[in-house]
Order: structure tokens, then C-alpha cells, then sequence
């Protein structure tokens, strides 16, 4: 099932998609559905797809969690060896809810950057609460997948000269992806029933109709089961929280080219939707 979070003359809805109609099923984002809950309802108002605006799943997720480094073809394309998949384990690190945003939203382009680059990748939204389970089990906590987008600052103008200490680099790295709007989500939340093998899923991402990413799930260094068995290690995940799988190789940092205002992304996952986030200059700058 393909459920989705919209506008609905200025109320947040959600429901479920049933040929060109979003069937409303309650108010307020998916929050409850993916906790169990909310259970389908029959003969809720129908909302025509076309002309609706789409929102993120869930407008506020308790935890975004993301995945440095899981695609081998990106781990070669920077100029590092294949990551060796028995010894490796994730990188893992989080985004604020502030990033996340909805389909055709726009992204500013944030003057603290001037290299802001694209990651197309698969959102994986936890259903049932994990904690320490088995990379076997792991799937069963999953809800279901939606397109996302982690977009990251590959450099910061901080205002201040650089101190060349070791981890520096690494925190600029960090903080790069913690902007306003760098997590496009949506359209939809496709339910895992749909989605038999989370490891068979081809992802692509175009800026302005050029195609920049095109690959395949089967490149992950960490299967989407290990990382929710990872995750859970680590932390209690909840109904609601969100992983951001990784992505594989074509951004922006290998060729130097990196968004600018007037860009228009639309990254893909087959069976999961289109997600389309236009770049815009910054809406308000403030001067002290």
C-alpha cells in the first residue's frame, strides 16, 4: 500500500493512494498508522493525486538516521579501496528534524555553503519498536521505504580560519549535513509487503533533466536488515524514526559541480516515487 501525507485546504491529512485518489484516512501526518494505531478506514473522502500537495510521511520523525559510506561504487569514485563487507561495520550519524522536508518543497541554497551536493537514497521507516534484534528479525520492525534525498554541504563558510586539526575535517564533514531542508522525503511510504526485497531496488537521481546517479541496492556494503540490527545496538528505535540508507556513486563532489539556485533535482527509487526538490536562493539573510 502506498500511503501519503497532505495538504488538505490547509490542514495536514493522511491516507492512502487507490488509482488517481488519495483515500483520507485521519488527520495529522502518518504518524499513527506506521505506530499501529490507526488501521485502515473504509469510505473516507476521496482527494484527487493531481493538483494535492504532497507532504513528508511524518512532518517531525523522532530519529533521522543516516549512512555514510555504503555503496561501494561512491566509496571508489572518492579514490578509497572497496570497503571489506566482513570486517566493516556502519557509519552512522543523524540529521535534525529541521531537515526534513516534503516533496516540491523548495531547498535555500544557505550562504554558509557554496558546494551543496545531492545523495539520492532509500528512507527505511521503523514500525515496531527494536531494540538489540537480530539482523534475521530486523526486517519485521520495518514499516516501509519511501525515496529521500540526503543533501550535504561539502564545504562551510564559518567565518573563522581553519585550525587544521585532525578532526576539523571531519566535523565540517558532519556539520554539512545538518541544513534546513537537506532531507527531502516522499512522495509516499510504500508498506514492506510491497517492497519483497529491500536489496533488488534501482535509485536514480537527475539535476535539470540530466541524469547524475544511476545504482542498484545490490551495491550496499550493509543490507537495510544490518542496519536496522545495527541501529538498534546503539539506540531503542521507535515507530516513526527513519533511516537514510546511503547512496551510490555520481554526486556532485566527484566532478565539482554542485547545485546553484534555479536547479531542479528529482531522485527515484523504483516503486517508491519520484521526489522532486527545487533549489532556490536564500528567502531571508540577516544582518547583525
Amino acid at each position: 500500500m502506498k500511503w501519503l501525507t497532505f495538504d488538505q485546504h490547509g490542514q495536514v491529512r493522511h491516507g492512502y493512494l487507490d488509482g488517481d485518489d488519495i483515500v483520507t484516512t485521519g488527520p495529522g501526518d502518518l504518524t499513527a498508522v506506521i505506530a499501529g494505531s490507526e488501521t485502515r478506514a473504509e469510505g473516507g473522502e476521496r482527494v484527487p493525486l493531481a493538483g494535492t500537495r504532497i507532504l513528508s510521511p511524518v512532518l517531525v520523525p523522532g530519529k533521522v538516521l543516516c549512512v555514510a559510506a555504503n555503496y561501494q561504487s561512491h566509496v571508489t569514485e572518492s579514490g578509497a579501496k572497496e570497503r571489506e563487507r566482513s570486517i566493516a561495520t556502519p557509519r552512522i550519524f543523524l540529521k535534525p528534524d529541521t531537515a526534513v522536508i516534503g516533496p516540491d518543497e523548495p531547498v535555500e541554497l544557505d550562504p554558509i555553503t557554496r558546494q551543496l551536493d545531492w545523495e539520492v537514497e532509500i528512507a527505511v521507516w521503523i514500525g515496531r519498536e527494536a531494540k538489540r534484534v537480530d539482523e534475521a528479525d530486523a526486517l519485521d520492525h520495518v514499516f516501509g521505504y519511501s525515496t529521500s534525498n540526503d543533501l550535504s554541504a561539502r564545504s562551510l563558510e564559518l567565518g573563522a580560519e581553519r585550525d587544521g586539526e585532525a578532526w576539523t575535517g571531519f566535523f565540517d564533514w558532519l556539520e554539512g549535513k545538518w541544513l534546513d531542508g537537506s532531507a527531502p522525503i516522499g512522495p509516499c511510504l510504500v508498506t514492506a509487503d510491497e517492497v519483497p526485497d529491500p536489496q533488488d531496488l534501482t535509485l536514480t537521481l537527475s539535476v535539470n533533466g540530466e541524469v547524475k546517479q544511476d545504482g542498484s541496492t545490490r551495491d550496499m556494503v550493509h543490507s537495510v536488515a544490518k542496519l536496522v540490527s545495527f541501529c538498534s545496538r546503539l539506540m531503542t528505535l521507535r515507530p516513526g524514526d527513519v533511516i537514510l540508507t546511503g547512496t551510490p556513486a555520481g554526486v556532485g563532489a566527484t566532478t565539482g559541480v554542485f547545485l546553484a539556485p534555479g536547479d531542479h533535482m528529482v531522485a527515484e527509487v523504483k516503486g517508491l516515487g519520484a521526489l522532486s526538490t527545487p533549489v532556490i536562493a536564500p528567502r531571508h539573510i540577516q544582518h547583525s
